[in-house]
């Protein structure tokens, strides 16, 4: 899918945001068990590439065997993607810095990445520093991520593009027992946030989940059987966060058929729907968490979307 330039603001559609997974059905698919299990993070961008407004997906994948990353850049001739993987094998060092060409529209898009130093965060197959990916396209690098931008402008000799690429989404399959943690920056400018969702859903006692931010404890509910649905916004280096859960699943479902869904949204709430307690609720009639996407709707800010998988 792709946009040209004045047409940005709504080259996401409602739906598209509200339900990321029909952006990203090429993405890995997600399996939860207790001999393997694959975790995912994927984070789709908007770039403006070779004259138009461009969907940009990237997923990390991690599992017991391999650890890649993929990039997926939307043509504007067909309802296709271009696909660029990148195996990054621990074994093979010179693996985690390279080059690849790919063909978007019967053009050349180069892609260059540098991993050899990157840190990671936990499980996550995400980098959370020490390296960078880089897309070129006619000598411009259209599309930066990373901290070493630096050093990604000095090995690729390219100039920087006119207009930033933006961050719409980020999409990560977490797996655990009882604890859940993912990264987000609710606001790029400002530092990234540790996120965690805790919960209790065995034992004699009422279910209950906690979910706390940089260390704070933000959301306590208790008696979860009967709130395993709702929204709160909290304070977050004094600005407003939307936080949104379904966790049906972790009830009343098989362990590990499903996950528990979160969504953490910068700003004010904004729902049409009925007030409870205080609080505004997200009615659905079903455990699928589907309503949970159509209550976080927006026309452009960051959304961070967490799939809670409870393996036992």
């Amino acid at each position: 899918m792709a946009y040209a330039l004045s047409s940005r603001s709504s080259s996401l559609s409602a739906t598209q945001l509200l339900h990321p997974q029909k952006i990203t059905e090429y993405s890995s698919v997600v399996t939860c068990n207790n001999k393997s299990t694959q975790t995912n993070v994927t984070c789709v961008y908007q770039a403006y590439i070779g004259g138009f407004w461009r969907n940009v997906t990237i997923t990390w994948s991690k599992n017991l065997m391999n650890h890649c990353v993929t990039i997926y850049v939307d043509s504007i001739e067909t309802e296709t993607q271009s696909t660029c993987k990148i195996d990054l094998k621990p074994w093979h060092f010179w693996a985690k810095r390279g080059y690849k060409t790919f063909e978007v529209d019967e053009h050349q898009l180069e892609a260059y990445w540098d991993l050899r130093s990157a840190t990671f965060s936990g499980s996550s197959p995400e980098p959370c520093a020490g390296y960078y990916v880089a897309l070129i396209w006619e000598e411009e690098i259209v599309m930066l991520i990373g901290d070493y931008k630096r050093k990604a402008y000095k090995r690729t000799k390219a100039r920087p593009s006119l207009v930033d690429a933006v961050f719409y989404y980020k999409k990560e399959h977490v797996f655990g027992k009882r604890s859940f943690a993912t990264r987000a920056k609710f606001d790029l400018k400002n530092k990234e946030h540790y996120i965690v969702v805790e919960s209790s859903t065995t034992g004699p006692s009422d279910p209950e989940m906690w979910i706390s931010i940089d260390g704070v404890g933000l959301i306590h509910i208790k008696n979860l059987q009967w709130k395993f649905r709702g929204n709160q916004t909290v304070q977050v280096d004094k600005q407003p966060v939307q936080v949104f859960w379904d966790v049906y699943s972790w009830l009343f479902s098989t362990p590990g058929s499903s996950h528990g869904s979160f969504i953490f949204k910068p700003g004010e709430i904004d729902l049409d729907t009925d007030i409870e307690d205080g609080n505004r609720v997200v009615d659905s009639d079903d455990g699928n968490g589907e309503s949970l996407f159509h209550s976080a709707r927006s026309d452009s800010k960051f959304c961070m979307f967490l799939y809670a998988w409870k393996v036992e």
